[in-house]
């Protein structure tokens, strides 16, 4: 190992364990590594230029960053809210039930699992807690509720897979809907299993005319996840494309339809919106030069080469079953952003040796990482919830277990059973 890989690598550690943005770390490293092998530092500006040029799809990530921002903002989610008790609050622990369709429901239009936290998920503990539930076992619902977020298209982390993969984000978005079901499905089991052991409360029946009345008023947001999914499958628009219909979309209904944000609201928006994809957009930045430097020294090849040696490679379910091991222990430990622009590229010449379809294989990774938002010690799903609803963070970890739990379960029936990924993209004409 040359000096110029050891500088890169030292440089990286470094600067990540002392707490200094992750961009940051890849463009510092990056940098002095194409400093140190005499490359033109111009290099630096045409790897940013072609990359963001050439990778239309990622203009959809500021598009969903920003219509999450004004669907939590518009309080258009407690609409949503309302619907979802009619559909399973009856059920034994209720809220906690509606808690998780709330989500399922919200995924379709932010693409995001902090903004379901953040969003929605302060609303829905606050509601449960109210009706009866302890508040730690409110907040370790809608923590692991909003790991539906990113699987249920739209989703920035599968946009984001894309870029680094070359698959098709159509048919990723395609093939999230089945295991974002499976997973809220899941979920479900484990709250009705605990609210009947604690005698959690009960909601009660809906006549048919509060469940039309309820309909009614909710109709026209539970049009936007039926919209971008129906664009996308039969081809009206793309993936980026939808991102932008989206937010006009909520932009007509919060300001015209409903009239929950105003001019001045809809400017702050904005600009924390612009604040937070040019984070994001910074990050990216790093992990284009952080990738040339890896493919310049070939070194995915070289994994690839060393699990070829171990015989792993040669078995698909072998071969996920090391990689998910993988996700969730780095997830303990890591941010997801470190996983998905670092350790992803790094393994997907694994995946195409021992023949896992990239579409599955982004589907797993997704879920994946949106567990690694709900583990301990990391957790940053658990951290917001227990931040916003003042609760304990060691009490809601604890009710965490049993959701973490529920989550690899689904995790292992779609990373053994491809069809549940693929089902719905192979409608649309998904060869794979």
């Amino acid at each position: 190992m040359d000096i110029a890989v050891t500088v890169w690598l030292a440089v990286f550690t470094v600067s990540f364990l002392m707490g200094y943005p992750f961009g940051f770390s890849m463009f510092a490293s990056s940098t002095l590594y194409i400093i140190l092998k005499g490359i033109d530092i111009t290099t630096v500006l045409d790897i940013m230029v072609i990359q963001f040029e050439t990778n239309f799809v990622l203009l959809a990530v500021p598009l969903f960053i920003f219509s999450a921002k004004l669907l939590n903002a518009s309080l258009l989610t407690d609409r949503l809210f309302d619907f979802a008790k009619v559909l399973v609050g009856p059920l034994p622990g209720g809220l906690a039930h509606v808690n998780i369709v709330n989500s399922m429901i919200f995924a379709g239009m932010s693409g995001s699992e902090i903004a379901d936290v953040a969003g929605p998920g302060q609303m829905e503990v606050r509601a449960m807690e109210k009706a009866g539930f302890d508040r730690p076992f409110s907040c370790a619902v809608s923590a692991s509720s909003a790991t539906i977020g990113p699987i249920i298209p739209p989703s920035i982390p599968m946009v984001i897979y894309a870029m680094i993969s070359g698959a098709s984000v159509g048919y990723l978005f395609l093939g999230g809907f089945l295991p974002g079901v499976l997973l809220g499905f899941c979920l479900m089991i484990g709250v009705y299993i605990v609210s009947i052991r604690r005698k959690y409360p009960v909601g009660r029946w809906y006549t048919f005319r509060e469940i039309l009345a309820t309909t009614k008023t909710s109709f026209l947001i539970l049009l936007a996840p039926a919209i971008l999914l129906l664009g996308i499958y039969t081809g009206i628009f793309t993936p980026t494309e939808a991102a932008a219909v989206v937010c006009v979309y909520s932009l007509v209904l919060s300001l015209a339809v409903y009239r929950t944000v105003n001019l001045k609201g809809l400017f702050k928006l904005l600009v924390e919106s612009v604040a937070a994809a040019g984070f994001t957009s910074f990050t990216i930045g790093g992990a284009f030069l952080f990738g040339y430097v890896l493919a310049r020294e070939e070194i995915p090849a070289k994994i690839a080469e060393f699990f070829l040696s171990l015989g792993i490679s040669g078995s698909p379910a072998l071969t996920l079953l090391s990689i998910n091991v993988l996700f969730l222990i780095l997830g303990c430990f890591v941010d997801v952003s470190v996983s998905l622009l670092i350790v992803v590229p790094l393994i997907l010449p694994v995946v195409e040796a021992a023949g896992i379809d990239l579409v599955h294989f982004g589907v797993v990774v997704t879920l994946n990482l949106m567990i690694g938002l709900s583990t301990p010690p990391f957790g940053e799903a658990v951290f917001i919830i227990a931040r916003v609803t003042d609760t304990p963070l060691g009490a809601v970890f604890k009710e965490m277990w049993r959701f973490i739990g529920f989550m690899i379960l689904a995790l292992m029936l779609i990373s053994v059973f491809p069809d549940i990924v693929l089902f719905v993209p192979r409608l649309a004409g998904y060869q794979g």
